[in-house]
This record gives C-alpha cells, structure tokens and sequence, in this order.
C-alpha cells in the first residue's frame, strides 16, 4: 500500500533525495507532469525570454513562429528526460552516471548548479520587484529576500508541495497572462506593429535559439518531479503530458513577451515589471497581476533550488557513499543554495535584459551536448536498461569515470564556439552567417554523432534493468554503500 497518502501527510516534508524511490511511495499520474511544467512556464521569465526575440532585432510577426519552432525541439528533448523518471526512480543527474560515471558526473553536475544559481538569481530580481509593487516597498533588495524566503520553505517541504505550487500556477497563470493579453490589444493598435520587416534569417535563428535553450535547460532537472510516478506509468503518457505543459505554457508566454516588447518599444527594457502592472490597469487589478507574477516565478524557482540541492548532493555522495541525508541536513543545503541565489540576485539586478540573453545563449553550449549523450545511451545504446544500483557504486558497472562520455562532452562544447554569438565571443563562423546562432543545432547533432559510434563498441549495458531490492519505508535504499547518516 502507497505510503504517506493520507490528507495529513500530502504536504509533510519530503522524506526521499536522491535515492530510488521505492514503488511502495509511487503515486500521482502523468497529469501532475502537465500542470507542473505548464505552471513553472507561465511566468515572467520566460516573458522576457519572449521579448528578447524582438528587442534583439525580430519582428513579433516572425518572432512568435521562431520561438515555436524553438520550444517545440527543445521540449522534445525535455520531455524525453522526463520519460526516464518514473523507470528508473532516480533524479535526472544520478542517472547521467551511467553515461559518465560515478565521478565523471561531476564535470556537468558543476556546470548545472551554475545554470541553477542563474536561473534563481535572475528570477529572484523579478520576482522581487513584484513584491516590491504590491507591498509598496522601495527597496527591492526586500522584495528579493522575502521572496528568497518564500522559496526556501516550498523547496524544503519539497516534491508534494512543489506540484501543489505547479497547479495553484497554472490556474493562475492562465488567468493572468490571459487577462495581460486582452488588455495588450484593447490598450495598443498591436496590429500597427508587427509585420513592418521582413523575414531576416539571423533573428529568427536568434529566436528559435532562445526558445530551444528555454526548454534544453530544464533537462538536467525534469525526471526529479517524475521520478515518484508509479514504475508502470507509461512512456508515452509521461512524455506527452511533460512536453505539452512545458511547450504550451512557455508559448503561451512568450508570445505575449514578443507582443509586449513589439507595442512597448524601449519601454519596457528599464521596467519590466512595473510595465506589466501599469498594463493591468487600476491598482487592484496590478496588486493581482503582481500576485501572478511572483506565485509564476515561486514555482520555477522552487524548482532551481531544489534542483540545484539534488545536484550538489549528486557531486557529495559520488565520494563519500551515501545515498541519503538526514532532514536537518536536506533543509542546509536548500536554504543555504537560496541564500547563494539572493545574494547574487541583490547584486546583478542591471541590465538584466542582456545579461540574461547572453546566459540563456551559454547554457545552451553546455547542456547541448549532455543531454545528446544521455539520451543516445538510454534509448539507443541502452535501448532503456539500467544497472540502478550501480550508479550509486564506483566499483560498480558504469565506473568513476566514462572517458568516451567525457571526451565527446568536451567535443561537443568545443564544436560549437565556431558558432556562437554571444555579447562575450561571436565565432568567425557565425560572422560569415550575418550573426545567426546556430551552436546549438551543431553540439546536439555531431555529440549524438560521436558518442552513439563510439559508445556502441564501448558500453556494456545490462541484458534487462538491475533494480534494488524494496526497502521498507523506514529504510535506506539498498544497493548503495552506506546507510543514513544524521547530517
């Protein structure tokens, strides 16, 4: 019988970290995936995320089918991360040893908690100024670490209370962004200002690029909250209900973003926030469309700190055994990451417009070529099958360290700096291209290239999936090299 299902345990803290999660503790369905990702997605980010398509020299008229085109690519790449989740039981960067090993993990791990800390930081400005607007605060440093606060008591209550956060977000949501929209075309001739350039390969390349990164970061993260789906949840249902949320919900977004940006002009680049409010109208509308904007920003942000906790426990435990912490030690981690995230949030809050487009553009060279590895070895090499057990176990099957991983790894960043256009370096590649960012495309082909002629002489996966035994509720998992620690 399925453990912690009565109405007084739903929101108790999480128990479980980056442990198998015992089918005895499965629940939920693939709809939880759907609100989840559609909630974390309807949000002020990925606004931004959307006007920075025009900002940055597109049209809205071919902005908006760019973005599409990039969420719709980069969500299947997301939501075949998500897939793995309920088969295997484990967080997304516990299973990447299989591909890079116990240690070798370690190498994307880092570069994950950096994508993490970003993504928190940056939203936190945001976030922060809406609290700023709604509670008549000047300073917004206090609006930051209020809303840091708010985050670090979801996180560390944890999976239950994160998708309850994901649904109260999506109603909202909805909502919201669908009141902004109304309001964008009965405030603004919208029509007067999209469709005054012509189609211009470099921003649409831009924009498609911006939309694909959008959804590639999530991967590192996406199988934590679907881990706990029972093991018999279906891969397709799994897979649809993840991309529909995520690719919906940030479209959804985006396309307002694109619009905004289009009507608005420079308007909207010193004051994002305060734009969106005085767009809602009369006071008590704004105070609601603040309230959107930080319960939007509160579920994704929840996600990076709880991501960001996995990861760095992902990197302690390759070296010290363990495969479980105590709930003193798990709530550390979370406050202590968040309270990382506000101080880099109070001090990088300028010019957050560029400074965000040119890190969503770097990410993408370094997520590119992780996820193409993972997903060539667990559908294509793998073909699904697991040694669970060992990926706790650097004497175990998969090793301390995959050199063919990391050797195509660092192949498939390398590959693409010929290609890249960011403020800090544009490749000479990318000059010939008029500054079309095409890096992305080129990392996640030639990576899959590589590492599936390479890994299939060289990997030794499992004739069918090795699971641990079926600990009892009060146990550590078995399969791992130590049993709980306090702290």
């Amino acid at each position: 019988m399925p453990v912690e299902q009565d109405s007084g345990a739903r929101l108790a803290m999480e128990r479980r970290t980056i442990e198998v999660i015992p089918d005895a503790e499965r629940h939920g369905t693939p709809l939880s995936q759907f609100t989840l990702w559609f909630g974390a997605n309807m949000q002020i980010t990925a606004i931004v995320d959307g006007a920075l398509a025009v900002v940055f020299g597109a049209d809205a008229l071919w902005a908006i089918p760019a973005l599409l085109v990039g969420n719709v690519l980069g969500g299947i790449v997301m939501a075949l991360h998500s897939a793995q989740g309920p088969r295997l039981g484990v967080p997304q960067m516990i299973s990447s040893r299989a591909q890079f090993g116990v240690y070798g993990a370690v190498l994307p791990l880092l570069l994950v908690i950096l994508m993490y800390l970003g993504f928190a930081a940056t939203g936190s400005v945001l976030a922060g100024q809406a609290v700023c607007e709604m509670l008549h605060i000047d300073n917004t440093n206090v609006g930051i670490l209020i809303f840091g606060a708010l985050t670090a008591v979801i996180a560390v209550t944890g999976y239950r209370l994160i998708h309850l956060a994901g649904r109260v977000a999506t109603v909202i949501g909805v909502l919201g962004l669908g009141y902004l929209m109304i309001r964008l075309f009965t405030q603004y001739d919208v029509g007067a200002h999209v469709g005054d350039k012509g189609f211009d390969a470099a921003t649409f390349l831009l924009a498609v690029g911006l939309g694909a990164g959008w959804q590639l970061t999530f991967g590192p993260y996406v199988a934590d909250y679907s881990r706990y789906l029972p093991r018999d949840t279906s891969d397709r249902a799994t897979f649809w209900s993840t991309f529909c949320g995520s690719v919906i919900g940030s479209q959804i977004a985006m396309t307002l973003g694109a619009l905004t940006a289009a009507v608005a002009g420079k308007a909207f680049l010193p004051d994002q926030v305060g734009f969106l409010g005085d767009l809602a109208g009369p006071a008590f509308l704004a105070f609601l469309i603040y309230l959107v904007i930080v319960v939007g920003k509160l579920t994704v942000n929840c996600l990076n700190a709880y991501g960001g906790f996995m990861s760095i426990l992902t990197i302690v435990t390759a070296f010290d055994g363990r495969s479980r912490i105590s709930s003193a030690a798990r709530a550390a981690y979370i406050v202590g990451f968040t309270a990382v995230s506000v101080v880099i949030a109070m001090a990088a809050s300028a010019d957050f417009l560029d400074n965000f487009k040119n890190f969503v553009l770097m990410l993408l060279m370094v997520f590119t070529p992780w996820s193409a590895i993972n997903l060539v070895d667990y559908y294509v090499i793998s073909r699904e099958r697991v040694d669970i057990p060992a990926l706790y176990d650097p004497r175990g099957r998969y090793g301390k360290w995959n050199v063919t991983a990391l050797t195509c790894y660092v192949v498939g960043v390398g590959v693409q700096i010929p290609f890249l256009a960011t403020k800090l370096y544009t490749g000479p590649i990318t000059e010939k291209l008029d500054g079309a960012d095409i890096s992305w495309i080129v990392g996640l082909a030639v990576t899959s290239v590589i590492y599936y002629l390479w890994a299939r002489r060289t990997a030794n996966p499992p004739a069918e999936t090795i699971r641990p035994a079926e600990p009892r509720p009060d146990e550590p998992t078995p399969g791992t090299h130590a049993p709980a620690l306090a702290g």
